[in-house]
């Protein structure tokens, strides 16, 4: 008798989840654009397909390029991996994005960031300012925002410039050898010796030609990187057990050596009773007594900006000098701009110097060319962009250009910054061109542009929202503003001296004579496309594989 009324029970319930998972499947999101979706697998299968489909190791923004050119560029597309994870919206349209990241009534302080930011904690520590939310976050921001105001960051000019000498030697060597080496490499740790001065005015000693022989924490930062790339990176962490383990040792290594450094300054405050502005210095106002729980704190927020504020530098110089190599007019843009500034002497130390002399600071703000150089490397390769979600039931919905309103509780909102500075409906038939121009005029790239609005007005021909590498709202980058100064800066020093050539993926196809071949838009032929990989944040997939010869200006005068 048991029996027959179990196998009923049974089918009863099999067919409740199967009616379940088909409406799910095809009736909970069928107003959301989306590719043929399977009704018991969604798009499981077609992701699979897709990441073994692509390029090697390239960025998963390459999938999503290809759905939204397959559906025709409706702005937001649905792609549905439950139970894997949560439904993805992906967003590329800016007036879309711009909904999500500033403040509304639902959401004081923009909507919350998605869960899948936990991913990365091991980097950056589970209590981030890119983690935190509501309060909490909202004191955190207050509290370091001193630390990356303009005015001070000009006064650490210094700290950065104190680091710019031994990435220069480094290259003075790859001159000397001719070899091939990844531009990358340098540049990270250029930008992380940089990062750690200004952060904990500290020496991190990232800057040799072994990396044996670096500093133990910039090691630790480049092997938890390391390991956010490949096919772990597609992975649902609970996938990854042993991953997760190697992580989490390596993060304790970083705290491990953090810990002691964050209690010897605040001996030094308690003894001095200075206030200072570094992040550390910051991290410590209004602590009486140093507690495990203070120390942990103060860790997680060094470990952020210790890794963003290297991390986004880098990534944006490497590409700036690979987009300056392909494009002989926007090199010379730059190189005129800065003979107009500094004279013709190219020497590294004379550029530094101008720089510390009384009223060097005045030259950062001085570089409209090359601002907009760096803005236009920006928006081609955005180191990251970022994802959020409104939690269920709290009835968050986009409103669409053609006046309806879409809930999307409950779903990652994914702002693909790949989508959005990349749209021909906002940037025209040069959309995936390298065109520095566009953007003079307008090549502000600092904190201002936040406060801008999502529409093109006066001057400007591209509306503000449309340009968000370091995102938008009340959560947009806290280190803009060191990012741009830093880069400038280092661009300034550098760009006289060295002309870099690409060898491998993105080098130049050259003529009979040996020469490269100028396209019909006036930048050099190549033989393959250099493209991006996630490595916590997007990168150059070869790490940039180049060769460096001094200029002929730079080489007459040595």
């Amino acid at each position: 008798m048991l029996g027959p009324i179990l196998v009923t029970a049974l089918l009863v319930l099999g067919t409740y989840l199967v009616r379940k998972i088909r409406w799910a499947r095809l009736e909970q999101y069928k107003s959301i654009p989306q590719i043929k979706i399977d009704g018991v697998w969604g798009h499981l299968k077609l992701m699979g397909e897709l990441m073994d489909a692509r390029r090697e190791n390239a960025h998963p923004d390459e999938i999503f390029v290809q759905m939204n050119e397959q559906l025709g560029r409706p702005g937001i597309f649905l792609v549905d991996t439950r139970p894997i994870s949560w439904a993805l919206l992906v967003i590329g349209d800016h007036q879309l994005a711009e909904q999500v990241s500033k403040s509304s009534k639902l959401q004081s302080w923009s909507t919350p960031k998605s869960p899948t930011v936990q991913d990365i904690s091991h980097v950056i520590g589970s209590q981030s300012l890119l983690i935190q939310e509501g309060e909490k976050w909202k004191q955190s921001r207050k509290m370091f925002n001193p630390g990356f105001a303009p005015n001070h960051i000009l006064t650490m000019l210094p700290s950065i410039l104190a680091k710019v000498p031994r990435f220069i030697e480094l290259l003075d060597r790859r001159v000397e050898t001719g070899e091939v080496f990844p531009l990358a490499k340098p540049i990270i740790n250029l930008t992380f010796d940089i990062i750690g001065a200004v952060i904990l005015d500290l020496d991190v000693d990232a800057q040799h030609d072994n990396d044996g022989d670096r500093g133990q924490l910039i090691q630790l930062f480049e092997k938890l990187s390391q390991s956010y790339t490949g096919k772990a990176v597609d992975l649902p962490r609970f996938l990854s057990p042993r991953l997760e383990y190697r992580r989490w040792r390596i993060a304790r290594k970083i705290d491990a050596i953090l810990g002691p450094i964050i209690r010897q300054k605040f001996a030094q405050l308690q003894q001095s009773k200075s206030t200072g502005r570094t992040v550390l210095d910051l991290s410590l106002q209004g602590v009486d007594e140093l507690t495990d729980h203070h120390v942990s704190l103060a860790c997680d927020q060094i470990k952020t900006f210790l890794f963003a504020g290297h991390d986004t530098t880098a990534i944006l110089l490497s590409w700036t000098f690979y987009e300056l190599s392909r494009a002989p007019h926007a090199l010379k843009g730059v190189r005129d701009e800065l003979d107009s500034l500094f004279g013709p002497d190219t020497d590294p130390k004379a550029v530094m110097a101008r720089f510390l002399a009384p009223g060097g600071e005045d030259l950062v703000n001085r570089m409209p060319y090359i601002s907009a150089v760096l803005k236009e490397s920006l928006r081609l390769h955005p180191p990251a962009g970022t994802a959020r979600m409104a939690p269920k039931g709290t009835g968050l919905t986009l409103r669409m250009p053609n006046g309806d309103d879409v809930c999307i509780d409950n779903m990652i909102l994914y702002l693909c910054g790949h989508l959005i500075q990349r749209d021909k409906r906002v940037y025209g038939d040069t959309a995936d061109d390298f065109v520095p121009e566009r953007w003079l005029g307008d090549s502000d790239t600092s904190e201002k542009t936040n406060e801008d609005s999502s529409d093109a007005k006066g001057d400007k021909k591209i509306p503000a929202s449309a340009w968000r590498p370091f995102e938008r709202g009340p959560r947009n980058c806290i280190g803009q503003e060191l990012a741009n100064i830093e880069a400038r800066v280092i661009v300034a020093v550098v760009a006289r001296r060295f002309d870099f050539v690409k060898v491998g993926l993105g080098e130049f196809d050259l003529d009979n004579k040996g020469q490269p071949m100028l396209d019909e838009k006036g930048q050099y032929k190549v033989k393959s496309e250099l493209y991006q990989t996630i490595q916590v944040t997007a990168k150059p997939v070869d790490g940039m594989m180049v060769k460096v010869k001094l200029t002929p200006q730079a080489a007459g005068s040595s």
